[in-house]
């Protein structure tokens, strides 16, 4: 399969699908708690206190779950997973790997150690995931000492 065209730099991966459907689930759980705490009469003010903050607690682990992105620029790559934010020069990044099965791009690094890079991952949009990792692959390759080693 021939290379993707490079694009712009920067560029920004992400899982807009997996991102969409959790802050839209998120959203709708929030309005649904507050909703039924505010509803029953039987709740006092600290129970429905409690009902939303439980609620508010729900959106905050699912966008947390949906912070995950890469960010593609002349100097390296940003890695933004759920928790941790890792910066990498181009020349740290060996190989681009998205293997059948799964979850996300693994990153194989210069110090021989691999690392997730959960901005790009086939669950909901396969190819769309895909062909985000064979264009960060090319970018690597053009920028760094990535290789590509079908």
């Amino acid at each position: 399969m021939p290379a993707p065209a490079l694009p712009a730099l920067p560029v920004t991966f992400r899982p807009t699908l997996t991102r969409v459907v959790l802050l839209s689930v998120g959203a709708a759980m929030f309005a649904v708690i507050t909703v039924v705490a505010f509803t029953l009469e039987q709740l006092s003010g600290g129970e429905r206190v409690s009902f939303v903050f439980t609620a508010l607690l729900f959106f905050g682990v699912l966008a947390l779950l949906s912070r995950p992105k890469i960010v593609a620029d002349d100097s390296g790559v940003t890695v933004v997973n759920i928790t941790r934010t890792r910066r990498l020069s181009w020349a740290e990044i060996v190989r681009v790997n998205l293997r059948v099965g799964d979850p996300w791009v693994f990153l194989d690094l210069s110090d021989g150690t691999s690392m997730p890079a959960l901005g790009i991952q086939p669950g909901i949009a396969k190819e769309h995931a895909i062909r985000d990792a064979r264009t960060l692959r090319a970018l690597a390759e053009n920028h760094g000492t990535g290789t590509d080693n079908r």
